[in-house]
């Protein structure tokens, strides 16, 4: 059966790769904070089970450490050059896009598989099915890409490098604010801004819950640059106690709702630095100045009808009894 753990395994040797690569890469500025920080991310991954919660903290702290420093930097990893890129890309044209189209499939199409079929519910372990699924699909993806683009054994190792080096620390910013929001949950934080939002929005019927609580997802993404950190707060002050507990909400149609509201907060913030900055500063837009870069001042105007769209399907989908 496949496990998260053979997740975590998969993409830890690929981080272990990384920092490989960069090691090895003599000459090059800034490789030994890169493969340290690379590799601390890999050891996390492959055996952050096997830390406790007390070596895991420590190895937080390194990665921090060494993100404090400064940039990470990019090497000079052997990839193609511009005209043999399109050249590629006038070959394959739109059949580019079949191998990362697989990825969602295979992400849905194994959910499925998983929690309606007896052979499904042999291969893939019933605990984290999605992320299970998902990657499987990128697995999949990168075979099919191999056999049909007919690239080195390397190629998919050193443009991962590239693109890693060019983000750099930020690229854990989703899974450490995800943390952030757990931390908040265990501290109460919910009930406080239950309390605080209760004072300002009179809880008294369904729709001002509604409104209250995607409203809230969404300015809480915008203060902490991530839905999974706002999440477990707002699910805790207002989805489940009053959503949920006081006007019979269905549970999984309020939150998964509620986590796209939080996601129009994610269009709308720099504090989403690896969503809204790091992409725009990648493509060198003309206007990516932080607070308010172009990027997000795009964003804005559909951020905000989707999430008075979010509003009207939790209020039409979540009640029907």
């Amino acid at each position: 059966m496949i496990t998260l753990e053979h997740a975590y395994l998969v993409v830890g040797l690929m981080f272990a790769a990384f920092a490989m690569l960069a090691l090895a890469e003599r000459g090059a500025p800034g490789r030994i904070r890169r493969a340290l920080f690379w590799g601390l991310v890999a050891a996390s991954l492959l055996f952050g089970s096997h830390l406790g919660g007390f070596g895991n903290g420590l190895l937080v702290i390194a990665l921090v450490a060494i993100g404090a420093t400064g940039r990470l930097g990019a090497g000079a990893p052997a990839t193609t050059g511009q005209a043999e890129r399109e050249a590629g890309a006038a070959r394959f044209g739109n059949r580019l896009f079949v191998p990362a189209l697989m990825v969602p499939l295979f992400a849905v199409g194994g959910t499925l598989l998983a929690k309606n079929t007896a052979a499904g519910q042999w291969l893939i372990s019933p605990v984290q099915t999605t992320l299970i699924a998902l990657g499987i699909g990128c697995l999949a993806a990168l075979a099919t890409a191999m056999l049909w683009f007919r690239q080195p054994v390397l190629a998919p190792l050193q443009e991962g490098r590239r693109l890693m080096d060019s983000i750099g620390w930020a690229a854990l910013l989703p899974q450490m604010l995800a943390s952030l929001g757990a931390v908040f949950l265990a501290a109460d934080v919910g009930q406080v801004v239950g309390d605080l939002i209760a004072m300002v929005i009179p809880l008294t019927t369904v729709a001002l819950a509604v409104f209250a609580y995607c409203l809230g997802m969404a300015l809480f993404t915008i203060v902490m640059g991530n839905a999974f950190a706002a999440f477990p707060v707002m699910t805790a002050a207002i989805g489940l106690p009053f959503l949920v507990g006081t006007f019979g909400g269905d549970p999984a149609i309020v939150c998964a709702i509620g986590m796209l509201a939080g996601f129009c907060g994610t269009l709308m913030t720099p504090m989403a630095a690896n969503f809204n900055v790091v992409p725009a500063n990648l493509l060198e837009l003309p206007d990516r100045n932080a607070p308010l870069n172009g990027v997000i001042r795009a964003q804005i105007p559909t951020a905000l009808l989707m999430l008075v769209a979010n509003m009207v399907l939790m209020y039409g989908l979540a009640f029907r009894h």
